[in-house]
């Protein structure tokens, strides 16, 4: 049923629930999953030697230790998995990276770290909801 399977992620409780989600689909079906993490540059520019360039770095380094981390979850499940740190708007950066793998599923978390409204689909799940060409589990 599934081959495939993105998993963006930026750490807060959804989006780890929906890792477990990935984790556990991908073991039942035999299914690779790829991680993404995204650090939104467009909150900052993308900087030449400023103080946003330190906020940057230290974004992806963060990210890159999450994925790490998701990697070896995966593995200890035997479960194949990859990942990747971007730089953009999260939401578009899920799609065209659901594209480029021809993903069969995206699993998200329903709301993220910033999100501040209880119980509300957050902004980056509810675009990829809206405008994914592939189904979208939401945790």
């Amino acid at each position: 049923m599934y081959d495939t399977i993105l998993v963006p992620t930026d750490g807060s409780d959804p989006a780890n629930r929906a890792v477990e989600h990935a984790l556990e689909l991908a073991d039942r079906y035999g299914a690779d999953v790829h991680a993404m993490y995204c650090v939104e540059t467009y909150r900052y520019g993308e900087p030449a030697l400023s103080s946003a360039e330190i906020v940057l770095d230290n974004l992806e380094d963060q990210g890159a230790a999450m994925l790490e981390e998701l990697a070896d979850r995966a593995d200890n499940v035997g479960v194949e998995c990859t990942w990747n740190v971007c730089h953009g708007r999260p939401w578009e950066e899920v799609q065209k990276k659901g594209d480029e793998l021809d993903a069969d599923l995206i699993v998200i978390g329903f709301q993220g770290q910033s999100h501040d409204r209880t119980g509300k689909i957050g902004s980056v799940a509810e675009r990829v909801v809206r405008n994914a060409n592939r189904p979208v589990l939401t945790a």
